[in-house]
């Protein structure tokens, strides 16, 4: 049993923070950061050199990449930054797309780009963190769309994969076509016959290429979806359960506490940071009360000192 992550981060949603004199601040190793100066200068740090950050200056750096943001030691700098995570993108992108990201976060020179002030990728990131507390569809389909412009396009020019005698090449063709999410929804049979392959021969073959099962890797894109349902939404359990694939909720939860050591609700109520506050106890409504408590006295006096002068 895999043990359960001690932090879960957030995703397409801009956090302003501030980093102090001569202070640190590291990209999440499992994701892309597209940064922004607000204020300050500083510089990013990687095991080939430093490049100086000025305000206005955005850049986007793979996690893997082990940059380091570092203040000056004369003032602190005031950031605005978003991470994307592509394999929490399992409906939108292929394994294709998946497989470039990996490629890229892996190169020197691909991991980490810096836009000037006046660059388009920049102008448009500070119009976006300038709304920044907005958090529905459209902001997220706009900050994923910066991510993918800030790749220069390169994104959007994955080559189609091409017909291959071969079983092993068939398999990778499919699988950088397809989104996982589709592949959650293939049986075993359906993959065997769109690869033309035997069973035998197609679960060695997927074992090689891509390191593990079938049904292990199903498994693995089912998680990344419950955990992403539990994480942004409020959706019932059978909810996240369906819509993660599995049909049964008792499974589900067994198969979720077995994964991550923990139940799926006990989950949601440590990362989900959602989560609508009872009605009962929402701070507002109780202030209100003892507002209109504490004027009744006055209330009641005002009204007899009026009655009295007529």
């Amino acid at each position: 049993m895999k043990k359960e992550q001690n932090f879960y981060e957030s995703h397409l949603t801009v956090a302003e923070f501030s980093v102090p004199p001569g202070g640190e601040w590291r990209p999440a190793l499992s994701s892309w950061s597209l940064v922004r100066v607000n204020s300050g200068n500083g510089y990013c740090i990687q095991a080939e050199g430093s490049t100086k950050l000025e305000t206005g200056v955005a850049l986007a750096v793979a996690g893997q990449a082990k940059s380091v943001i570092r203040a000056s030691q004369l003032g602190e700098m005031s950031l605005h930054a978003f991470s994307v995570m592509p394999t929490r993108l399992t409906g939108l992108i292929t394994l294709g797309e998946q497989d470039f990201l990996k490629l890229a976060a892996a190169g020197k020179e691909s991991a980490m780009r810096i836009f000037p002030p006046d660059n388009p990728a920049a102008v448009k990131m500070k119009e976006l963190c300038a709304s920044h507390r907005t958090a529905g569809l459209m902001f997220r389909l706009k900050l994923l769309q910066l991510f993918v412009e800030s790749l220069g396009g390169e994104l959007e020019s994955v080559a189609a994969p091409q017909e291959t005698p071969d079983a092993r090449e068939r398999l990778r063709a499919l699988l950088q076509k397809i989104p996982p999410s589709e592949l959650v929804e293939m049986s075993f049979g359906e993959l065997a016959r769109r690869t033309n392959c035997t069973p035998r021969h197609l679960s060695r073959t997927f074992h090689e290429l891509v390191g593990m099962s079938f049904s292990d890797q199903r498994s693995e894109i089912r998680m990344a979806r419950a955990r992403e349902l539990l994480a942004t939404g409020n959706s019932k359990m059978v909810e996240v359960a369906l819509e993660s694939g599995y049909k049964s909720l008792s499974f589900f939860n067994l198969m979720f506490t077995q994964r991550f050591g923990t139940s799926p609700g006990r989950w949601r109520q440590k990362y989900n940071s959602n989560r609508a506050i009872p009605r009962k106890y929402k701070p507002q409504r109780a202030i209100a009360r003892a507002n209109i408590v504490n004027a009744m006295p006055v209330f009641i006096q005002s009204r007899k000192e009026r009655l009295a002068a007529v």
